[in-house]
């Protein structure tokens, strides 16, 4: 008898708005049903910052009608390169009010790296935070640091939100894939009313609650589940800026009387190791949530013991958003990040080709149906990449999957060779290629392994040093930390005398000790 191929949807999804803009869906309506509640805080080592709703659609129009001014053309893109700073929201949602398209560059990024984004997406404008104030960018192009953002947002407020078509092109993210260079995601406005099923599925969120997200809000992660959610929904968004430390997630939950916290692993990892948070005070707080990595079953089990609170896990992308998940109306399954949230549809396919949903308990390639409201547009200015990325009606992924009979995804790793370190894809071959400009290294090759705790991983490097060469571990690290972010950087040098390689010469990965 032919096994049942699975293709998960589970009810209908509700129709995409034709005209719509993000902005306006995230903090219009707020602004007329909820105008004094608070909307999005800014914690910092000095304080804080706060909008209400209605504040902050006021500031987000003036700001968009400073952008205008500019006289730029609708689409222009406007890269914002800031850490966890309120003008980061503020440009993002402004951009977007004006009719532009934003790009908020991570933080950790060196001032080469950033570039390459600000040249390949053909920026228009460039918005420096404080951090970035005395870089010097070349001509060609609006560069705007504190004081010029101040003036902008002088401007009488835009009467309206530009009058955007659900698939009109809002905001470019940055991501890693197989090949040496970063490429752009370009979602639509409708990315934003892809993420509703969420709300039920996954993070429970609603008016009036509090969202405390411990990520940098470049990341999709953060922009999504820690500001536009939130926002959306009707609630409030809190962001960190201070010094990096576990025990102030603890105390921010107290303070912020914060109803979700949302975190990468390796984040309730350091709370629970140390900052007690059994002793702190999480009444508010109804559940956590996780995503960027695997949630390891021991660490949830240590978590719900010493807090007495659920961790829901999700599965997402940069192209797609969150789409798996546990949560209020999926009970947790521990060593699974949950099931295909209800409107959509969700395969395995087979990992030779072809459209065919797979069986359950077989692994596949794991697919998002083409229609999918959360969808990418594409990739900016990467044709050959895109079409790669699609299968007939499917978006198809690099992750490896299979689904049980309940429905739950099972993670079996990458079909391509794509990093997963602490949250974030990198790709190996722009590890390499930074590797490979020290010049006594011959041969350099970069892959995930364990790291010090059990259910984490870090980047190492492993290189073939040219003949009479030093083995200089110290070196080879500091190179790479001045050319390349923070997250992509080896954590350890390998020195080999040859690479691994298969029959056709080709580096063989996965036998890299």
């Amino acid at each position: 008898m032919q096994k049942e191929a699975v293709l998960l949807s589970i009810s209908a999804r509700e129709p995409v708005p034709a005209r719509f803009n993000l902005a306006r869906y995230c903090l219009a309506e707020n602004a007329r049903v909820r105008p004094d509640a608070v909307a999005l805080t800014v914690v910092g080592d000095a304080g804080a910052q706060r909008w209400t709703h209605a504040a902050l659609d006021l500031k987000v129009r003036r700001l968009a009608a400073g952008l205008a001014s500019l006289g730029l053309k609708p689409g222009a893109r406007v890269m914002i390169r800031m850490g966890n700073e309120a003008n980061a929201a503020l440009l993002y949602f402004a951009a977007i009010a004006a009719g532009f398209v934003p790009l908020l560059a991570s933080s950790q990024l060196t001032f080469e790296e950033a570039d390459f984004l600000l040249k390949d997406c053909g920026a228009a404008v460039l918005a420096l935070g404080v951090a970035f104030e005395e870089e010097a960018h070349g001509g060609g192009l609006f560069v705007l640091r504190g004081a010029d953002i101040e003036r902008l947002a002088d401007h009488a407020p835009l009467d309206e939100y530009a009058d955007t078509a659900a698939d009109d092109p809002a905001y470019l993210v940055y991501t890693s894939g197989t090949t040496s260079r970063p490429k752009g995601v370009l979602h639509a406005h409708r990315a934003a009313w892809g993420r509703r099923p969420m709300r039920a599925h996954w993070t429970g969120l609603g008016p009036g609650d509090v969202m405390l997200h411990a990520g940098a809000i470049n990341w999709t992660y953060t922009l999504g589940v820690g500001i536009v959610d939130p926002l959306s929904a009707g609630g409030s968004a809190v962001l960190y800026n201070g010094h990096p430390d576990p025990a102030v997630w603890p105390r921010l939950i107290a303070e912020r009387r914060a109803t979700v916290f949302a975190a990468v692993p390796g984040v309730y990892r350091q709370i629970l190791k140390y900052a007690a948070p059994e002793e702190a005070d999480l009444s508010s707080l109804r559940h956590g949530l996780s995503a960027g990595a695997a949630l390891a079953p021991s660490l949830l089990a240590e978590w719900r013991a010493r807090t007495g609170k659920e961790i829901y896990e999700a599965f997402g992308m940069s192209e797609c958003s969150t789409f798996i998940s546990s949560g209020p109306t999926t009970p947790v399954h521990p060593g699974s990040p949950g099931r295909p949230q209800p409107g959509r549809v969700v395969a395995a396919l087979p990992p030779e080709g072809g459209e065919t949903p797979l069986a359950p308990g077989e692994t596949g390639v794991l697919a998002v149906r083409r229609d999918e409201p959360g969808l990418m547009l594409g990739y900016w200015s990467r044709p050959e990449e895109e079409r790669e990325a699609f299968r007939g009606d499917w978006f198809v992924s690099g992750d490896l999957v299979a689904f049980d009979a309940e429905g739950y995804m099972h993670h079996h790793g990458r079909a391509d060779e794509v990093m997963n370190a602490g949250g974030y894809r990198v790709s190996p071959a722009e590890v390499e290629k930074c590797l490979l400009t020290f010049d006594q290294v011959a041969e350099a090759a970069a892959a995930e392994r364990p790291g010090r705790d059990a259910d984490a991983t870090i980047i190492k490097a492993y290189v073939v040093m040219r003949d009479g060469a030093a083995h200089d571990e110290a070196a080879l690290l500091a190179h790479c930390q001045a050319h390349l972010a923070a997250y992509k950087r080896p954590r350890a040098v390998v020195f080999l005398d040859a690479l691994p390689r298969n029959a056709n010469g080709k580096l063989d990965r996965r036998a890299l000790p």
